[in-house]
């Protein structure tokens, strides 16, 4: 044996540690990953559904009210009919993307606008921070839902509305997340420097600081979204929200609880619908919180123990 062969051999190669995928590190994480295939599923059905179903959302057959849950009557009839006769199937699919429609609008300018107003007035700090917090306690001190109510009430009920409404009373939510970040992250020493060099503040806080607070901010709105949309649910179930004959979950939860005792699949399918989005959203947001931070992230890596206690013991020591 060479010198090259032993000294290979007492100092071996050091092995190299690869980062693990954020894709594998969701699927040994079967509760994200079932939440996130339903969100993908709902995203899915809310941007190509109504090009399947054509007008049957709307098309009515007063011969087939009431009709519950049946193979008997094809696709479109296999979570029964509403009491037009309306196929529940076409409904949920057209409810999907009407919801969607009002929920990720409303909570991509609020994250947007609260965001950037956020990072600035963390970043600069004085006046300018103060000014903004001073804002974000306005609209905090009134509760969203009551001005939801009160504006649609006031001003004719709208998705447009509805919108603007919800993405105003959350923009303090990510105002307030983004200074907090912004205002610790301006005294680190990388930030320093490039103040230092003479970097524009702008550039500080889009090359620097929005990185680092971006996963927070992205989880905050994961949550915000499962709040956003309940919110137009119960809106649309006191008659202020979505208008027929536009249609959403929280619309057709209120037009079928008259039914409820004779026909409960037109309640409780679109009660389940809100619920399971709401829940694999909140799901996958604790996934991604941990999924983007450097300190709790090790957790997703380890393999799951499939083995009795004993076994994780070297043969030699048990004796």
């Amino acid at each position: 044996m060479t010198r090259e062969e032993s000294s290979t051999e007492d100092n071996p190669a050091p092995a190299r540690t690869t980062r693990p995928s954020r894709w594998r590190m969701l699927g040994r994480d079967r509760a994200a990953a079932v939440g996130a295939a339903v969100l993908t599923v709902v995203a899915l059905v809310a941007l190509f559904g109504r090009l399947v179903i054509g007008d049957h959302a709307q098309r009515q057959d007063l011969d087939a009210s009431l009709r519950p849950p049946s193979l008997a009557d094809g696709v479109y009839g296999l979570l029964g009919t509403d009491v037009l006769g309306r196929s529940m199937v076409a409904r949920l699919i057209e409810a999907s993307a009407t919801t969607l429609s009002v929920a990720v609008p409303a909570v991509l300018c609020s994250l947007v606008i609260g965001s950037t107003v956020g990072l600035w007035a963390g970043y600069h700090g004085g006046r300018r921070e103060s000014v903004a917090m001073r804002i974000a306690d306005v609209i905090l001190s009134f509760p969203s839902l009551l001005i939801a109510v009160v504006v649609l009430y006031v001003f004719s009920p709208s998705a447009l509305n509805l919108v603007l409404i919800l993405a105003v009373t959350r923009i303090p939510v990510y105002l307030r997340t983004a200074r907090a970040e912004a205002a610790e992250l301006r005294s680190r020493l990388f930030v320093d420097a490039a103040r230092t060099f003479g970097t524009a503040g702008r550039m500080i806080i889009y090359r620097h600081i929005l990185p680092i607070a971006l996963p927070t901010l992205l989880t905050v709105a994961t949550l915000d979204f499962c709040f956003v949309m309940l919110t137009e649910s119960s809106l649309s179930f006191l008659g202020i929200g979505i208008q027929p004959p536009d249609v959403s979950w929280g619309l057709m939860v209120a037009q079928g609880r008259q039914y409820l005792q004779t026909a409960w699949w037109i309640t409780v399918l679109p009660g389940l619908a809100i619920v399971l989005t709401t829940v694999s959203a909140t799901v996958l947001a604790a996934w991604a919180r941990i999924a983007t931070d450097p300190a709790q992230r090790w957790r997703l890596t380890l393999p799951k123990k499939r083995r009795a206690p004993s076994a994780a013991v070297p043969p030699e020591m048990i004796q």
